[in-house]
């Protein structure tokens, strides 16, 4: 395996020609203890990255190379894997075997229970013993986990809008569980390169609607998430909706609380206290409620907090970039906790605005 440059570790990057792909490229090219080796694709294999992205050809000559394990592992210590849920568990074992460490951008890695997973991607598994292995890829939660992580699940990005926006309340068990309510909205980027109908700017132009209503896959992960900060069974109402802008999320949750005399302050000091070790979270003052803008091209989650004291329910707002902090910054924030760096290392925090 390939150690890398003289203080810098040998990355690959397989399926580099996705929108999850480029991003992870554009990310790692400012990373200053990274060096990118290789990277991997099998419809675009043969083809300058260049080719595929000019606005990054004067970064990289790098060509996207078929995808062999043998050669990736021999030539990379880190491996990215941003490809179509259920092709991840084909190749993450062999990459362990021959000691790469793997970030997985799909959903292969990220439930604890592969029966969920198989009932919600239908997908069949082989791997069970790999997964049992894997972490959450969400910092905030599971930094102590990642910090000897070999292979990392790196979560969905309505997840963690999701999740970042809930994991307070749930870890003090201030909420009634069976309450919560999830509102989302997302880019159409979230969808990926290859196009479908329904995410063509003639279709989403002008347009908001809901899709996968009580059905969208990432309602399980959620609640596998939300179990085990909580302690105790639960199911949330999980409902996505496409607008049309290309790149960002907002989600807003709703739920009831325990103690109907919290406060917006009270529940302001309660998530100001978790985050405080979180650089990439911001938690907004009160009556400053988040807009997907501020976090657009960043690694950063906004959350603003109110309560309506007339129906005893936190109103939780969390904005990130679907493509960053809900992808491959996430990813990237990962690697930089496994490897024991600052956790903010090579990531952008400040957008462009307007």
């Amino acid at each position: 395996m390939n150690t890398g440059s003289v203080g810098r570790i040998s990355v690959a990057v397989v399926g580099a020609s996705g929108y999850g792909g480029v991003q992870l490229v554009r990310l790692l090219m400012d990373h200053p203890n990274v060096e990118m080796v290789y990277l991997g694709g099998e419809s675009s294999a043969g083809q300058p990255f260049a080719d595929l992205y000019p606005h990054l050809g004067h970064r990289t000559k790098l060509v996207i190379e078929p995808i062999d394990l043998d050669d990736i592992s021999k030539r990379a210590q880190i491996v990215f894997l941003s490809l179509p849920n259920g092709l991840a568990a084909g190749m993450a074992a062999p990459l362990l075997e021959k000691g790469c460490k793997v970030l997985d951008l799909s959903a292969d890695y990220r439930f604890a229970n592969l029966e969920t997973y198989e009932h919600w991607y239908g997908i069949a598994r082989s791997d069970r013993e790999i997964a049992t292995k894997a972490v959450y890829g969400l910092p905030e939660l599971y930094r102590r986990r990642l910090a000897n992580a070999q292979l990392v699940g790196c979560p969905g990005c309505y997840p963690t809008a999701s999740l970042l926006a809930l994991a307070p309340l749930l870890r003090q068990g201030f909420i009634r569980p069976d309450s919560i309510i999830i509102d989302a909205k997302s880019g159409t980027s979230g969808g990926g390169r290859q196009g479908k109908i329904p995410l063509l700017l003639a279709e989403a132009d002008n347009s908001i609607a809901a899709y996968s209503v009580a059905h969208h896959r990432h309602t399980p992960e959620i609640e596998q998430i939300c179990r085990d900060l909580s302690g105790q069974d639960m199911m949330v109402q999980f409902t996505p909706h496409l607008v049309p802008m290309t790149r960002g999320i907002l989600s807003t949750v709703y739920a009831n609380l325990r103690d109907p005399g919290l406060v917006g302050d009270d529940l302001l000091t309660i998530y100001s206290a978790f985050y405080r070790a979180s650089p990439w979270v911001r938690v907004l003052p009160s009556g400053v409620f988040p807009q997907t803008k501020w976090a657009c091209g960043t690694n950063l989650c906004y959350i603003g907090i109110e309560v309506d004291e007339r129906t005893g329910r936190a109103i939780v707002l969390s904005a990130i970039d679907n493509l960053i902090k809900g992808q491959a910054g996430q990813a990237v924030q990962c690697l930089n906790v496994m490897m024991g760096w600052d956790e903010t290392l090579g990531l952008p925090n400040l957008t462009f605005y307007p």
